[in-house]
């Protein structure tokens, strides 16, 4: 989902992406809340997730506007 996520960068409008581990992590609430769902996507942690198992093209292209 990475690789593909950072394929729809808008040229001159990067965006930073934060990979979580849940496995190692030692916050176990993550493990709890997404073990069976990764990888999600989200592009606000206080919104609702994008995506999770596979990228949601639209749903990412929607988030960058």
């Amino acid at each position: 989902m990475l690789d593909a996520l950072l394929l729809l960068q808008p040229p001159g409008k990067p965006f930073t992406v934060d990979v979580i581990d849940i496995d190692v992590s030692p916050d176990a609430s993550l493990l709890a809340r997404f073990d069976e769902l990764v990888p999600v996507l989200f592009g606000d942690l206080e919104q609702p997730e994008l995506c999770h198992y596979f990228l949601d093209e639209a749903a990412v292209r929607r988030c960058l506007v």
